[in-house]
């Protein structure tokens, strides 16, 4: 289902009961409150029964009050401003042990993950960057710090690496300025998606590079203007993002590349052993 639920909601309101109005008024009015909401919280809220709630997912064409919500989830992530992601995060952990939940909703975005990312897709994303012309990488605000750490590795196992700096728009067109068929660029974004990470993707595919995308569902906009997507579910705790699926996929992502390059990574980190110890980058441990 591709509609925007808030659209879908707005179009079907006139074949709506009494009850079911109640909800998709709260919903419209509230999609921020009610898209992490139970069916059983979202009906006493609104003054409905819960089978009530369920059959309004049914008369959108949901497979179940799970399917709306999630549609709702995904949806309200592109669209909360900070300050809305800090009342929904305060309303969801109320009491709970802060610890807890945040680490435990990270492994289950792990899981998730492991579930949904399409072992074809990763399998040829890992050829089509071994085979390389030459290999660039973006992620802008928080995901930079994913661009970053797989650009550390990459560089460690490739000679053709670029992880483009997004200081200004211009800067990306500019460093992705010779970017052709033969190359391949990652681009990396989640919730609130960056329109710079985009048009960099858009741009690189109209010259017939490869496009491999990193982020979290087909309704993503990189998805459409990709070659191949990584899917890695992430979440939003209070303001910050949630990254810890992504990196893990990354982390799979770089291990089964140093597999293919098994032969020339060992004999780059036999060099770089000799250069660490002569030069003394890592402190020895005392015996």
């Amino acid at each position: 289902m591709t509609k925007d639920i808030l659209s879908l909601i707005q179009a079907n309101m006139s074949t709506f009961s009494k009850g079911q109005k109640l909800i998709a008024h709260f919903i419209l009015d509230s999609y921020d409150k009610a898209a992490f909401m139970t069916a059983s919280k979202l009906g006493k809220t609104v003054n409905v029964s819960e089978s009530t709630v369920v059959r309004f997912a049914a008369e959108l064409g949901y497979d179940g009050y799970p399917a709306m919500q999630k549609a709702l989830q995904e949806m309200i992530r592109s669209k909360l401003t900070s300050i809305q992601r800090i009342e929904v995060s305060n309303d969801r952990i109320g009491n709970q042990d802060i610890l807890s939940m945040v680490m435990q909703s990270d492994i289950e975005k792990i899981h998730l993950t492991l579930e949904e990312t399409s072992r074809a897709d990763f399998d040829q994303a890992v050829n089509a960057i071994v085979a390389a012309q030459h290999i660039y990488i973006l992620g802008v605000r928080s995901a930079a710090s994913i661009a970053s750490f797989l650009g550390f590795y990459f560089n460690l196992i490739f000679d053709n690496v670029t992880v483009v700096h997004s200081t200004s728009t211009s800067e990306v067109f500019e460093q992705l300025l010779r970017i052709g068929p033969d190359d391949v660029i990652l681009g990396v974004s989640f919730p609130r998606y960056s329109r710079r990470t985009v048009k960099a993707m858009q741009f690189a595919l109209d010259r017939r590079a490869t496009t491999i995308a990193i982020t979290d569902s087909q309704t993503s906009p990189l998805a459409p203007i990709s070659s191949l997507t990584l899917l890695a579910k992430s979440d939003m705790a209070s303001f910050v993002d949630s990254l810890v699926a992504p990196l893990s996929l990354v982390n799979a992502l770089i291990v089964a590349i140093g597999r293919k390059k098994n032969e020339d990574l060992s004999r780059t980190f036999e060099t770089l052993e000799q250069i660490w110890d002569e030069y003394e980058v890592y402190e020895k441990a005392e015996e």
